[in-house]
This record gives structure tokens, sequence and C-alpha cells, in this order.
């Protein structure tokens, strides 16, 4: 496990290398650290912008070098969001270093947790959080995965539906609420009169009764989120989402 002082003292590495970049215009802070809530297990977010877009595979391939040689890079792939390239580093020191590859023209903030530490930045719209309506499309889709992998006696892969049923409906809780609604960020900070609802959501045991019993009570928690979006959506849904519990174990009694 890294302490604080390496990973200040790497970050501050990477940004004094960054400085001496003559493709980097600009680099951020972003994450946890830009927005004030670093603690002991955040890991470091980095932000380039690449002034020549011809250069951009060089510099991410310049610095993936010097990662492994000098900062102890075991591993890395790469995630994509429009122009943004955020390649993500494992440290074999257990910490994880995210640095995002942009041209200049859309190095900018993507969301309020952005720093800028030096160049330019030009003014990007921020990140729309989800819809409402995706997500309750979303949790009703695999409510009907999560039925038929009950049915078919598919345990794992009904766990694996039920829960991502479950964070959809999280989700909608964190919107509702005025909380981030991406990668959970809020769920914690939910009130707890919500997530009780939720406990029962929890599977603890892969078998079909117990996975029935975590899948009506998301169900359950899924209605009231559609409620509170749209009352008229919530009643034209709430009967065929209810029925899915029940159909899932009379399908393995009846098969």
């Amino acid at each position: 496990m890294y302490t604080r002082d390496q990973r200040d003292d790497l970050r501050s590495a990477l940004i004094a290398a960054a400085r001496n970049d003559a493709r980097i215009t600009g680099a951020a802070l972003t994450g946890s650290a830009a927005g004030g809530a670093e603690d002991q297990w955040s890991d470091i977010d980095l932000a380039f912008g690449i002034g020549d877009a011809g250069k951009l595979p060089a510099a991410m391939a310049d610095w993936t070098e010097r990662m492994y040689r000098d900062h102890g890079a075991v591993h890395h792939f790469d995630v994509n969001r429009g122009a943004w390239i955020y390649r993500v580093f494992l440290l074999d020191i257990g910490l994880q270093v995210d640095l995002a590859f942009v041209p200049a023209g859309e190095f900018g903030a993507r969301a309020p947790t952005f720093r800028l530490l030096f160049g330019d930045a030009v003014e990007r719209p921020h990140a729309s959080p989800p819809a409402p309506s995706d997500l309750i499309g979303l949790a009703w889709v695999y409510a009907l995965h999560a039925r038929g992998c009950i049915g078919r006696g598919n345990l794992w892969q009904a766990e694996y539906m039920i829960s991502l049923m479950r964070d959809e409906v999280l989700a909608l809780a964190c919107l509702r609420h005025g909380l981030p609604a991406v990668e959970g960020k809020g769920m914690d900070r939910l009130p707890p009169s919500m997530t009780a609802l939720l406990q029962g959501a929890l599977v603890g045991h892969l078998d079909q009764p117990t996975l029935g019993r975590a899948f009506r009570a998301t169900t359950d928690a899924l209605i009231q989120e559609i409620r509170y979006v749209d009352s008229s959506l919530a009643a034209r849904l709430e009967r065929v989402l209810l029925q899915m519990p029940g159909d899932a174990l009379d399908t393995r009694a009846s098969g």
C-alpha cells in the first residue's frame, strides 16, 4: 500500500515532467484532489492538453514508457470519452494513476473536479447527469434478465442482473437528492431511510428463494423511485414489474 507522501511526490514529479514536455499546452488536476475530497485511498488524476493533435499518440507512448520505466507501472488500459483518452495505470505499490490526453482544442473542464495547473484550457459544457428515463429503462431491462436468469437457474447471472438493477434504482435516488449519480459516488450520502429500503435487495445466498426476495425488494424500490419521476409511468409499469419476481420462481417450479 502506498503512503500519502509517495502519492504526493509522484504527482509532483508527473506535473514537473508535464511542464517540461513542449507538446503539453496545459495540465489540470482532476478527480477527488481537484474537488477537495482527497483521502488516503485516493488515486492520481491528471489531464494533459496536447497542442498538436497529430503528436498525441507519440506523447501517450512516451508517457507510458515513463510510467513503466520510472514509476513501477505493471499494467495499463485506455478509457475513451469523446476526444479524451484516459490511460489508466496500476503501479506496483497498489496506486492507480489516470493520465488523460486530449487535443488542446478540447482541453477543459468536463466536470467541477477540474483545476488548471498551468497553460490554457477552453470553456466546455460539463457532462450531463444521466436522464431518469434512461435509468428507468435500464432498470426494467435488467429486471427482465433477472427474471429469466432465476427461472433458468443461472444463479450467478441472476445475482449480477439484480445488482445492476439495484444500481439503477440507487442512481435514481441520487438524482432525486441532488447527488452524483454515476459510479456510485453519491450512494453513501443518501438518507438512511432510502438505503434501508434496499437492504433486502442485497443477495446474501445464491439460491432461488433468496434471489427472488432480493429481486422483489429491488422491484419495490424501483417502483417507488419511478413514482417520484412520473406517477403515470409508474402506474403503467407497476403491474408488469411486480409480476416478474413471482414469474421467475413460478417458471422454476413449473419447469
